[in-house]
């Protein structure tokens, strides 16, 4: 009789326990239901990216003395640094200057040591393209300032977003 009174016993524990445990699972689905929605409509909604942000780097063609730091402390020699040097005046004179963004890893150590700071990190992040040959900006494509984000009209730029308002 002691073995039967057990098993009932046992099946009650195991029962209440599962009760608990679907209660549980309740409370955290409530507690979810009156948060606001985290989802952007993204190409008519853009969050505003952080100050840090590593984005597109931007190029200024006339602050570029051609010292190649940028190569050499870039992980995957990227950037392509094409020069003269002008025996006259003995200084480099630079001819072109290219990144693939196909390639780049997005590290910035190319604009942390440049040492004039012609090199810096835009907040474009839009660059997806049809054709990869057309991720390699040349000195001109890198030398255009993007469009910013608050600046842009097509758009509702979100300020205040759920997640980041937490107390």
């Amino acid at each position: 009789m002691f073995p039967m009174l057990t098993g009932f016993l046992n099946y009650g524990q195991q029962t209440v326990r599962a009760a608990r445990y679907i209660g549980q699972g309740f409370q955290i689905t409530l507690s979810h239901a009156n948060r606001l929605p985290v989802t952007i409509q993204y190409p008519y909604e853009k969050l505003i990216t952080s100050e840090r942000f590593r984005g597109r780097i931007h190029f200024e063609f006339d602050k570029c003395i051609a010292c190649e730091v940028c190569v050499r402390v870039c992980p995957i020699d990227l950037p392509v640094v094409d020069w003269k040097l002008e025996t006259n005046i003995r200084k480099k004179r630079l001819l072109n200057y290219s990144i693939d963004f196909g390639i780049c890893i997005f590290c910035g150590n190319c604009v942390e040591y440049c040492p004039t700071n012609c090199l810096s990190m835009t907040e474009e992040y839009e660059l997806s393209t049809y054709d990869r040959h057309e991720l390699n900006y040349n000195q001109i494509a890198l030398g255009r300032l993007p469009i910013s984000t608050i600046d842009d009209y097509t758009t509702r730029t979100i300020l205040n977003w759920p997640q980041f308002n937490k107390k």
